[in-house]
């Protein structure tokens, strides 16, 4: 069984516990911290999104089609649907001459309730550009249709179906996220993700394994190596586009820059490049949890591992040790990383 690695207090008791594992590896794949079954594949949902956005730059489609940092950060993005990222992600698809239709990542509302009511109120119905996928998706099409001149063929024809486990593009980014963390995706558990695109399950110490040469480009060809910089600077230029208003994977970035790209996941899932460091980290929150558990383990982790100025200790803490407050604005309890967490670290 997984160690606890979050508790939920109210009145100095623990009410509640998030169990997990977590691996933090270097580029050679020494273990340098770990806690938990770091061995048992999980999917890693949209925590890869930056493994996965490599080809966009390494094929030279992303130069081909002048996309900038807002565009590029997007593609790495699980974000609010708010209405920069949708014109963002409507302005790369019209780069490559196409528009929302080519998406196949299907529509819903934005995450905020602010942004729902502000659409409803304008009699607005989201589109597939609102789905927090929808960069990610812009950047595969973006891809296939530099592949389509490649091959003479029509863009629009040649990304329909482009979400298929045979389609040429994504068997380009089955081949990045297999390179980069020396997985074997054939034996891998196969799924389908949320937004329709294939998704693998794989051990904690592979994912961090990667994001380790995510953040170093060691073990990694020149053309994949040279893309995970491109994406990684493209994100500390534009921390807004991977997440939004109010997310903690903006807020970590856009404190920190390149010092870190964080990426979260469904299910309690969540990955991290640390350049300086030359470090990869990678964790699992059991029970699927992400605002509670995830997000707590990552802070704690980034304190750890970082070990940044009082300002960044600060703004890491109001996670990982955070105040819970009833409706009133009374503190009723504290959500923090456990005793555990903190001494392996």
């Amino acid at each position: 069984m997984n160690p606890i690695l979050v508790e939920a207090l109210r009145g100095g008791a623990v009410e509640s516990a998030h169990r997990g594992a977590f691996a933090v590896v270097d580029t050679l794949g020494k273990l340098r911290a770990a806690l938990g079954d770091i061995d048992r594949p999980v999917f890693p949902r949209s925590a890869v999104k930056v493994l996965q956005a490599l080809p966009l730059v390494a094929s030279g489609a992303a130069e081909a089609l002048g996309l900038d940092d807002a565009e590029l950060a997007l593609a790495c993005a699980s974000h609010n649907g708010e209405d920069a990222h949708v014109a963002t992600a409507a302005g790369m698809l019209a780069k490559a001459g196409l528009d929302a239709e080519a998406l196949e990542c299907g529509a819903h509302w934005p995450y905020r309730e602010a942004f729902q009511r502000q659409m409803a109120a304008h009699g607005q119905a989201p589109s597939a550009l609102h789905n927090n996928c929808s960069g990610k998706h812009a950047g595969f099409v973006c891809l296939g249709c530099l592949m389509a001149r490649h091959a003479g063929r029509d863009p629009r024809d040649f990304v329909r179906g482009y979400v298929q486990p045979e389609h040429p593009v994504m068997r380009e980014i089955g081949a990045a996220i297999a390179r980069t963390t020396g997985a074997d995706l054939a034996q891998a558990p196969a799924g389908t993700d949320g937004c329709s695109i294939p998704t693998y399950a794989l051990p904690l110490r592979a994912l961090a394994l990667g994001f380790a040469r995510i953040a170093t480009g060691q073990g990694l060809s020149a053309d994949d190596a040279h893309a995970a910089r491109r994406l990684r600077a493209a994100v500390a230029a534009a921390p807004f586009m991977v997440a939004g208003t109010d997310r903690f994977d903006t807020r970590v970035m856009a404190h920190f820059g390149e010092q870190v790209f964080c990426k979260v996941g469904a299910e309690g899932v969540y990955c991290a490049a640390l350049p300086q460091q030359g470090l990869g980290v990678a964790l699992k929150i059991d029970d699927g949890n992400n605002a509670r558990a995830a997000e707590v383990v990552m802070a704690a982790l980034l304190e750890a591992l970082l070990q940044p100025d009082a300002a960044g200790t600060a703004l890491l803490r109001t996670t990982s040790d955070a105040v819970l407050r009833n409706w009133n604005g009374i503190a009723v309890g504290a959500l923090r990383a456990s005793d555990t967490l903190r001494t392996a670290l």
